[in-house]
């Protein structure tokens, strides 16, 4: 079975939405992530909404390549939450024809934020795309079995997923069971990194890691093979390793391609 990878935004962080596309056509994958809208105030992002020549050769390059858009970061639920705040984002994903937006839960109030969950999904899906909640451990949903218990609570919208990150897995309490318990149309795309496994790591050591030095699989002590076991076979990969020390002196398409090679391994076996 052929394996659907996706260059993630953090493994071509370096590149223009176009060139993300250019190198992933290089490189053997068919799909990108892109990250349009930042994960903080500041934060490093790829600048395209309310920027048309930039959408413009954004559409250009997808069409020269052939490389879609699997998914867009990224939407935090807070208090307060407004799903408008990103419109939009959804109307460029929609002429981007993406899959997906990736959802981080920060409320630590669960049934508000279940209940602006639910509101996101309803507003995201006339644009078709999944609302696909990412558990990290140092944000309100922490683990697999959280982020299954607010879907289930928001009424499991027809477009509600769950996204399980390589790297959230191996420093949550999550387990292989929980993730066998994910219901397959919930899993629309997993992620694929290695890190130090462990629980006892700080919020700042969690966060600088997930930002800054992932490992190439392989390269730490999450039980990468055994977690893509656990997931269904066809899922697609979003190869998503950023590691600023590594990547200082290789150009992104090299980068790009050692991601790709080390990540097949651990999918593909």
């Amino acid at each position: 079975m052929s394996r659907i990878y996706s260059l993630a935004y953090l493994s071509s962080h370096r590149c223009t939405p176009a060139q993300a596309m250019q190198v992933a056509a290089q490189t053997g994958y068919r799909f990108v992530g892109l990250r349009l809208w930042p994960n903080a105030p500041g934060a490093p992002q790829q600048h395209l909404l309310g920027q048309p020549q930039v959408l413009r050769e954004t559409l250009a390059a997808q069409r020269d390549t052939g490389v879609g858009v699997f998914d867009l970061e990224i939407i935090r639920i807070n208090d307060p939450f407004d799903p408008h705040t990103w419109d939009a984002l959804y109307d460029v994903g929609a002429q981007l024809q993406a899959k997906a937006i990736l959802v981080a839960g920060d409320d630590p109030d669960e049934a508000r934020l279940t209940a602006n969950y639910a509101r996101l999904c309803e507003v995201m899906k006339p644009y078709g795309m999944t609302a696909d909640l990412e558990f990290m451990p140092w944000t309100a949903v922490k683990d697999a079995t959280s982020a299954l218990r607010i879907v289930r609570n928001a009424g499991s919208p027809s477009n509600a997923g769950i996204l399980v990150d390589a790297l959230h897995f191996g420093r949550s309490t999550t387990t292989l069971d929980d993730i066998r318990a994910i219901p397959r149309e919930l899993l629309h795309y997993a992620q694929i990194c290695d890190a130090q496994a462990g629980l006892n790591f700080s919020t700042e050591h969690m966060v600088h890691t997930a930002r800054c030095e992932r490992l190439l699989p392989g390269d730490g002590t999450i039980d990468v093979r055994g977690l893509f076991a656990a997931l269904p076979p066809d899922l697609p990969v979003s190869v998503e390793v950023v590691n600023f020390g590594r990547e200082a002196h290789t150009p992104p398409a090299v980068w790009a391609a050692e991601c790709l090679a080390k990540s097949r391994p651990f999918v593909e076996a």
